[in-house]
């Protein structure tokens, strides 16, 4: 019974240490505009970090960006869900 007890314990840290790892670089740290994440509710964004590293889907006019690997797969399997989500208009794009 210990040993299951310790073994959940450990299969647990593991599991909350490789989901922070995911995390990337996409998290609201430094300067510049942040959003919520469509998915994640509760973690925030830096979008221009976010738009670097392609952390974002466009859905009906709308920009969602997303603060790990996991999140646009959850958004694409099933976008209507999180459109209420925080979004912002597409941005239009530069002219040269």
């Amino acid at each position: 019974m210990k040993n299951t007890i310790a073994t959940l314990v450990v299969a647990t840290l593991a599991t909350t240490v490789l989901a922070q790892h995911k995390m990337d670089d996409v998290h609201a740290t430094g300067k510049g505009p942040k959003i919520k994440c469509a998915v994640l509710t509760g973690s925030t964004v830096n979008i221009a970090q976010a738009t670097k590293n392609h952390m974002y889907s466009d859905y009906k006019g709308h920009r969602y960006y997303f603060c790990c690997a996991d999140c646009p797969k959850d958004f694409k399997k099933n976008p209507a869900k999180y459109a209420k989500n925080a979004h912002m208009p597409i941005p239009k794009a530069h002219k040269h």
